[in-house]
């Protein structure tokens, strides 16, 4: 009997990877928005979402261009030293590359745009490692917002549910999380499972530089170290990560 083509092995060492095509894009792209652009800002990523992310790049496709990606490709891109530089002084955006940050070209003005940041936020469901903002506490009773086939998936969780009479049914109060206090991978699936979102999606504004005014810094490096320690960690993986510079 022939061997069925089915049961073949595949190693995963042999899997294609972005290469350096791909990061002599990225670069190039950099370069092009630098020319295209007045103006650009660092900026400085809260609880990053990718989703959110790709809806700020819709929304201002007209005249601007958000590019998130790995940093030492993206410093390449502007100039890592003076000498490096694609224009002058921009080399100084280079050494603010650190952390969850990335790069917005734009031709609107740096007031409007550092208007725009300040008052910018979108509400999201925190992740394990988050400090929770509040205390959630389950009392005993039903759950009618679940449907009967969650009950093995809550209970799994940590809940102390059952089903009475095929209604999902907590037996003792329960505390979900306490304020102040780290998430658990379980306890954000619960919240978000209940519809309670407890981190913030923002942006930050690191820095600048525009070809009329040079580089200008907008936030110190104190307050950047402080936002950095109370940001909920990053789960995506590499590879999500340069998927958003492709758009």
């Amino acid at each position: 009997m022939p061997r069925s083509k089915r049961d073949k092995k595949v190693s995963l060492t042999k899997t294609d990877r972005k290469g350096l095509a791909w990061k002599q894009r990225i670069i190039d792209d950099i370069r092009f928005c630098v020319e295209k652009y007045p103006n650009i800002f660092v900026f400085q990523v809260q609880n990053m979402r990718n989703n959110l992310l790709k809806d700020l790049r819709q929304e201002w496709k007209q005249n601007s261009r958000f590019i998130f990606g790995k940093n030492r490709i993206m410093q390449i891109g502007l100039g890592r030293t003076k000498a490096e530089e694609v224009e002058t002084g921009i080399h100084k955006l280079s050494k603010r590359l650190s952390g969850q940050v990335g790069l917005l070209f734009t031709e609107k003005s740096k007031a409007d745009v550092l208007a725009w940041a300040e008052n910018y936020w979108a509400v999201e469901y925190a992740r394990s490692g988050f400090a929770a903002t509040e205390t959630v506490t389950l009392p005993a009773g039903p759950l009618e917002e679940f449907a009967h086939s969650m009950e093995p998936h809550l209970r799994s969780l940590g809940l102390p549910t059952k089903l009475e009479k095929g209604v999902v049914t907590i037996y003792s109060d329960y505390t979900v999380c306490e304020e102040g206090k780290i998430l658990t991978p379980e306890q954000a699936r619960i919240l978000k499972l209940l519809g309670k979102p407890m981190a913030k999606f923002r942006l930050t504004m690191k820095c600048s530089w525009t070809k009329d005014d040079g580089f200008q810094l907008h936030v110190e490096e104190e307050e950047e170290e402080a936002d950095m320690v109370t940001e909920c960690p990053v789960e995506e993986d590499d590879e999500e990560e340069e998927d958003d510079d492709e758009e």
